[in-house]
């Protein structure tokens, strides 16, 4: 009789480029915690003057205001939350840095975001990664249908953002010159 863990491969015997997948998730933890406190620190340092810069004037103004209107209000929460949310996760560190937030909570709330934001995404790349490499082993026109409706996905998903922006970047014009 076959055991039903026979087709499960261990955990521990991931790997990339000669180290455990476990230690690249704990390195890549370490480093974001990192950079989380240098993004902060560069905030409190540079201040408003931030906004005035490249990176600031990409944001855009309205963008900061938002931002900064989440960090008021949920203070080390919107830290920790920032994590679930590609476009803050490198963007409200440095609006928390500039507001002068509580740096003891601030640490806490993105030390709890590496703890539980690295695993997780690690844990779901790996397995999109491997998923994908074992249909591709099976059978490749499958994987290669998978690969062009993943990128479609993505195409579609960017080309709307792209024209939500360019209509929202419209409208202030059309009021204007409706008055």
């Amino acid at each position: 009789m076959r055991s039903p863990a026979a087709g499960i491969p261990d955990p521990t015997s991931a790997a990339l480029w000669g180290l455990p997948l476990w230690l690249w998730v704990v390195l890549g933890g370490i480093g974001l915690f990192g950079v989380f406190q240098v993004y902060y620190w560069v905030g409190h340092r540079l201040g408003s003057r931030l906004y005035a810069s490249r990176l600031g004037r990409r944001l855009g103004q309205e963008n900061i205001r938002r931002v900064e209107d989440a960090v008021r209000k949920w203070g080390a929460l919107a830290v920790y939350g920032c994590f679930w949310v590609p476009g803050l996760r490198h963007t409200l560190p440095w609006t928390a840095g500039v507001l002068r937030i509580s740096y003891p909570w601030y640490v806490v709330a993105s030390a709890l975001g590496c703890l539980t934001w690295v695993p997780v995404t690690s844990f779901g790349l790996y397995s999109v990664i491997w998923g994908w490499l074992r249909l591709a082993a099976r059978s490749p026109a499958l994987a290669a249908v998978a690969a062009v409706m993943a990128a479609a996905a993505v195409t579609v998903l960017v080309m709307r953002r792209r024209r939500r922006r360019r209509e929202a970047e419209r409208r202030p014009e059309d009021t204007l010159t409706a008055v």
